[in-house]
């Protein structure tokens, strides 16, 4: 067979004259049932001239090929395809330079930028094997403003088949961001390939990129001339696990957080490996770097940080947050502070110069430092007159209420509608006890009296029957906390405690808290100390209260970042990501579903390894534990974390939050009523589950099929043995057998990537933008432990100074405050949870029906969540001063909002 299409248009009837076939624009020559001519004879081949030619064979024989063809025997039609290439114009990206721009035009012009073929879905009957592709150039047709287009045409001979994927080589200097292509021309209608992907030039990858039809099959069910692209794509896209990755490379693969620290800098900044026996963690994207030079566990830092290039951020999203961004923004901010401190650990002297970062701010002098800002948080940046300042926006519960942040009722409030509702729980038993090792953290019992709380418990003669009445709730970190405070005391500018916090139900539904417990273990030849606090005695008291709730506050800050924030959104989906590309085709119906819940996750966690959560990065300058956060980190994870507890109804009854009763409308029975996270999070899970229902039993009607797909079961094996291999032997991992066994593993790996994270992210510059209400740290110890004369009388006479001192630093302060900011912010081109439909969904028409269900669905509940904010009998969402409750409120537009449930981690 010629590989050159060919078209007969000048046959010469003179039988010893050979025959010349014009092959300049045609259809592919078969020599039996795909043979085509156009029937048009000539006896005049000096009409060829200038013609490629190619001679087959003598008129006679060729002769007898059209007359068989007039009689039926052979196809007489072919098809003309149109593939319509729509290109995306990014910064970095598409024409990036002048240079390449001009040799990538003289590309264009020549018709090779971009080669396409068509693949058959279909296998040569007699010899199955695969059918040759059907080339075709791209040629560039029209440009706008943030895209072109390129078009290629084929004609397809009859008995092609169906076309099932196409194959694309680059021949631009640069990278192109490929969309979508439609392919017109099949009798069928149009066929979509939703491709989204960069592209590389072929000049510095060579290979052909393949992209499938929108269509799903599963694995058992894919058409033959396309399993072996199947197969070669997922292969592909696995690596060889050696090396050093590359810029631009499509590799995923595992390794073990080694890459936090950074020893060849300095000593003080080895970090311990994050993976394995010792520090048990989830598996990130690896990278290959060398070994550090002076400790060969961990992986040199450098400035770049691998993430396979389809997992890269969006232009609109790159302004918004980068590596440059970030760390430009952190570093204006520190060089900022630096020319108006003397004093790196000074802090505020008064409220009001906390007030003034909204009212009149930092004015900024003309330096590098303020450039760097205006151009990263130019949102923080503000003209006054003809000068620029550092002017943060005013927090809403700010707005409402100055002294917001001094309420016992807010401070309680926040536990169940604040941006960390996942730390209280019910308490179960009395007294409470600790289960560390007595030998080494002291007496196991409670300070927490009986009567020191008794007299609070409102229509309760005992403890113990307000327990029996669910009435009891408490913030527990004293057995998490309590084994890091000799490590973390031994660092200048912080404390550390294991605390309590218990609280009342009132009769309105609302929270009171009843008692704080801070606990030092036996420190340097010093006995276990321990002391409760209450918010109901006398002036000298009432301030220790406030001491005492602003370290527990502290603790919170630290849990919700490190744990509820970064472990188990961030942290936990990293490995779902990773195993959803190497082991589930681009095909296969379940990628489908997931591929808008993994978007920007690797970026960001990239970004956070570099700047967030690495040695002397944010975290560790701004939060309590200091260098040993991702050190309390691994520990959550090695004693908490457990696959199905991260789904919303078990999550509750394990916290006693709940207990199931099918007669409930979720199927649990809140123990309190108002519950704003657990009641607005409950719809959003429940829309969530129908939707993923509608879909697997759509694709899954019956077990069988579930575990015969071998994609699928390669990849929930990958997930809990590898990117989850240090828990793959816990409790809590469902099979795998039943539809509805992958129903619930779905819809928690959506849920953690969605809802949950949207809950504990989108509010933190809301409620700790003014830091006094969050602080990410506590600098100094209670006056009361071990006090010296001095100290307890400067309490005694500036009780809210000493206070004040114990808040964050003016550097730690506003670096949080800006990353906090930036954090809660929603990019322009955020995808929310339902709120458009995925073009590969509108291919099947019960696919796009249940995907309108569950849009509808996510509308009918931003209404719902309205009206509860309306009830005034909630108040925990509704009343004077009180932020209504909107973080899970599915729709949102950009900026800092509050509110918007993005599909997947993505900031």
């Amino acid at each position: 067979m010629l590989k050159q299409p060919l078209v007969v248009n000048k046959i010469n009837t003179q039988p010893s004259f050979p025959l010349y076939i014009n092959a300049a624009s045609a259809s592919r020559l078969h020599y039996r049932s795909e043979f085509l001519f156009s029937n048009q004879i000539n006896t005049q081949p000096s009409l060829l001239k200038g013609k490629k030619r190619v001679r087959i064979g003598s008129a006679r024989r060729c002769i007898k090929a059209v007359m068989a063809s007039a009689r039926g025997k052979l196809p007489q039609n072919n098809v003309t395809f149109k593939a319509t290439v729509t290109i995306k114009r990014t910064v970095g990206g598409f024409l990036s330079s002048l240079l390449t721009a001009g040799i990538d035009g003289l590309v264009d012009l020549l018709g090779k930028s971009l080669v396409l073929e068509l693949v058959s879905a279909e296998l040569v009957p007699k010899t199955n094997s695969e059918k040759k592709t059907i080339k075709g150039s791209a040629n560039k047709c029209e440009s706008k403003d943030d895209e072109v287009e390129y078009v290629a045409t084929f004609v397809v001979p009859a008995g092609f088949g169906n076309v099932g994927a196409i194959l694309i080589e680059n021949g631009l200097q640069n990278e192109v961001f490929i969309d979508n292509i439609v392919l017109d021309g099949s009798p069928s209608g149009s066929l979509h390939f939703t491709c989204q992907s960069w592209v590389q030039s072929k000049h510095d990858f060579p290979g052909k990129r393949v992209f499938f039809a929108d269509k799903s099959y599963l694995p058992s069910e894919t058409p033959s001339g396309l399993r072996r692209l199947r197969e070669e794509e997922l292969v592909a896209l696995r690596g060889n696990g050696k090396a050093e990755r590359k810029s631009g490379e499509r590799i995923y693969d595992y390794d073990v957080y080694n890459d936090l620290g950074n020893p060849d800098s300095s000593t003080d900044l080895i970090r311990p490996v994050l993976g394995g026996q010792l520090h048990p963690y989830p598996r990130r994207c690896r990278t290959g770097r060398k070994p550090s030079e002076k400790d060969p566990l961990s992986e040199e830092r450098s400035s770049s940080f691998y993430v396979p290039r389809d997992e890269e951020f969006a232009e609109v999203k790159q302004t918004q947050f980068t590596a440059t961004t970030l760390s430009a923004g952190v570093s204006a901010v520190l060089q900022f502070l630096d020319t108006v401190l003397t004093d790196q650990n000074m802090g505020f002297e008064s409220y009001d110069e906390i007030e003034n970062l909204y009212k009149d701010g930092y004015s900024l002098p003309p330096s590098t430092a303020s450039n760097l800002l205006q151009a990263v948080v130019p949102t923080l940046i503000k003209a006054v007159s003809d000068s620029q300042v550092l002017l943060f926006e005013t927090p809403e519960p700010f707005q409402k209420d100055r002294f917001f942040w001094f309420s016992d009722e807010e401070f309680a409030r926040e536990t169940l509608a604040g941006v960390n509702p996942y730390t209280i729980q019910l308490v179960k038993e009395w007294p409470l006890r600790s289960k560390l090792d007595p030998n080494v953290y002291g007496s196991p019992e409670s300070a927490i009296t009986k009567e020191a709380i008794e007299k609070e418990l409102n229509g309760y003669n005992t403890v113990e029957e307000a327990i029996q009445d669910k009435k009891v709730f408490i913030l527990d970190y004293h057995d998490f906390l309590l084994p890091y405070v000799s490590k973390v005391r031994q660092i200048e500018g912080t404390t550390l405690y294991g605390s309590r916090t218990l609280f009342f139900l009132t009769a309105k539904g609302t929270l009171k808290p009843l008692a704080i417990e801070l606990t030092r273990p036996p420190i340097n030849g010093k006995p276990q100390w321990k002391q409760v606090f209450t918010p109901t005695s006398g002036t000298t008291d009432i301030w220790l209260w406030r001491l005492a709730k602003a370290h527990v506050l502290a603790h919170d800050s630290g849990v919700h970042e490190l744990i509820s924030h970064w472990l188990t959104t961030h942290g936990v989906v990293e490995p779902y990501v990773i195993a959803t590309y190497r082991q589930l085709s681009a095909m296969h119906p379940i990628y489908k579903l997931l591929h808008p819940h993994l978007r920007y996750t690797l970026e960001i966690n990239a970004l956070a390894r570099q700047i967030l959560i690495s040695a002397n990065g944010i975290i560790e300058i701004s939060f309590s534990p200091r260098k040993y956060c991702m050190e309390l980190s691994s520990a959550a994870y090695d004693q908490q974390w457990q696959f199905d507890l991260q789904s919303l109804p078990n999550d509750l009854i394990n916290r006693g939050m709940a207990v199931p009763d099918p007669t409930a409308p979720h199927g649990i029975k809140l123990a309190i009523e108002d519950y704003p996270f657990a009641n607005d999070g409950l719809l959003i899970w429940d829309a969530i589950k129908e939707w993923v229902t509608d879909y697997v039993n759509h694709y899954y009607p019956n077990s069988t099929l579930i575990q015969s797909d071998k994609e699928l079961q390669a990849w929930w094996t990958e997930i809990r043995t590898v990117g989850h291999g240090d828990k793959k032997d816990a409790p809590g991992w469902p099979s795998l057998k039943t539809p509805q066994d992958l129903i619930e593993i779905i819809t928690i790996i959506a849920w953690s990537a969605s809802a949950h994270h949207a809950a504990v992210n989108f509010a933190q510059y809301v409620y700790g933008g003014y830091f006094p209400n969050r602080p990410t740290i506590a600098r100094n110890k209670m006056p009361t432990e071990d006090p010296s004369a001095e100290e307890w009388e400067r309490f005694l006479s500036k009780p809210d100074q000493f206070l004040l001192e114990g808040f964050p630093s003016q550097i730690q302060a506003t670096v949080v405050m800006a990353i906090l900011y930036l954090l809660s912010y929603h990019s322009p081109d955020e995808q929310y949870l339902g709120q458009y439909m995925e073009p590969q969904f509108a291919e099947d028409p019960n696919i796009k029906a249940a995907f309108e269900r569950f849009n509808a669905k996510l509308k009918e509940i931003e209404s719902v969540i309205d009206s509860r904010n309306s009830d005034e009998n909630l108040r925990n969402r509704s009343g004077a001063g009180i932020v209504p409750y909107e973080l899970l409120k599915p729709f949102s537009g950009p900026g800092v909002t509050g509110k918007g449930v993005p599909y997947s981690v993505s900031i």
